[in-house]
């Protein structure tokens, strides 16, 4: 049994979702591991991890609208602001959503459906730099 850890730093230019697939691929490849699983997990309260559809571009931007309906800056509707007006709602999408990701590795590769893609759901306006914990184990 095999195991490695690597860190993958996202770097986003705000909100909305950024595709890691290529990068976890990579990191997947490198590890000679052909059965197993990869765990990714987003360092953060304000960014979160999603497998989503990665063919047609309408659906990421149905996502980050449909997610400004359920968590809207409104400072009318939040007591925490510590970091701006985006900082609750923030909070409160990575709540909705998850930080953490496993993936079966058959065959050296990610087991990912036709259309699944990894991404970095960000949740802030401003730009960050991110860090995705890529964590392999099999043989």
């Amino acid at each position: 049994m095999r195991q490695s850890l690597e860190h993958l730093r996202v770097d986003v230019r705000g909100r909305g979702l950024v595709e890691i697939t290529s990068k976890v691929r990579e990191f997947v490849t490198r590890q000679s591991i052909e059965t197993g699983l990869v765990t990714l997990f987003c360092r953060h309260t304000s960014a979160s991890l999603l497998i989503q559809e990665n063919a047609d571009p309408s659906v990421r931007r149905d996502l980050e609208r449909y997610f400004e309906t359920i968590a809207p800056e409104d400072a009318r509707r939040y007591e925490h602001d510590t970091e701006g007006p985006d900082d609750m709602p923030a909070h409160l999408r990575t709540a909705l959503t998850q930080v953490q990701l496993s993936i079966p590795i058959e065959h050296g590769a990610l087991v990912l459906g036709t259309w699944q893609g990894i991404y970095l759901f960000e949740h802030r306006k401003q730009p960050h730099q991110r860090d995705v914990v890529m964590h392999a184990i099999g043989e």
